[in-house]
């Protein structure tokens, strides 16, 4: 059984689907409710419980999701369930999370890096059972302009302005023989402003 929990932090709700040391889906929002549906959404094949008691293992993961929440980096790696997945969505949630905090990268070069057309990766991002641990804010259109966002823009952009570092230029992370290349998150956030 899948159990899941959810807990306040600030002006947000973070919420985990895990099984044993394992997370199923994680979730955050302005209220419990959308936090749990958009959990059921994301492990529909699964039923689950809601877990009252935090464990060691859930104020790691609450922590992460705090850290990632408010702009900075996670140290914590842990372990993310890809049965429910296509491959080719593993393979592509598994490259944006390589995007670090600071930057943002492109549909296009997440396509380059991985395989695949801008499209497919624009769809992944929208139902990404991961975020904010699989970073899909992070990914913007080839121009900066943000794109979309399944919690809408202006969560977007409140992301991207939390995770400001004042980089000034791109790199490359290599990914498997290939590279993935990310942008100071400034472009994005300026792109946005003036639009």
């Amino acid at each position: 059984m899948i159990n899941a929990y959810v807990e306040k932090i600030g002006e947000a709700w973070l919420g985990v689907a895990y099984k044993g040391e394992t997370i199923y889906a994680t979730n955050f929002g302005s209220n419990k409710e959308n936090v749990l549906r958009g959990i059921c959404e994301s492990i529909s094949r699964h039923a689950f419980t809601e877990s009252p008691h935090k464990t060691e293992f859930l104020s790691q993961v609450i922590a992460a999701l705090k850290n990632i929440y408010y702009g900075k980096e996670s140290s914590h790696t842990f372990a993310l369930s890809s049965e429910q997945l296509p491959k080719y969505t593993w393979k592509i949630l598994q490259t944006i999370r390589k995007v670090p905090a600071g930057y943002v990268t492109s549909y296009g070069e997440v396509a380059k890096a991985a395989g695949g057309g801008p499209r497919a990766v624009g769809q992944i991002m929208a139902r990404n059972p991961f975020a904010p641990i699989c970073p899909c804010h992070r990914v913007v259109r080839s121009d900066f302009t943000l794109g979309g966002y399944a919690g809408g823009l202006d969560v977007k952009l409140a992301f991207l302005k939390r995770e400001k570092r004042g980089y000034s230029s791109e790199k490359e992370i290599p990914l498997n023989g290939r590279k993935l290349k990310v942008f100071p998150v400034e472009l994005a956030i300026r792109k946005a402003e003036e639009g």
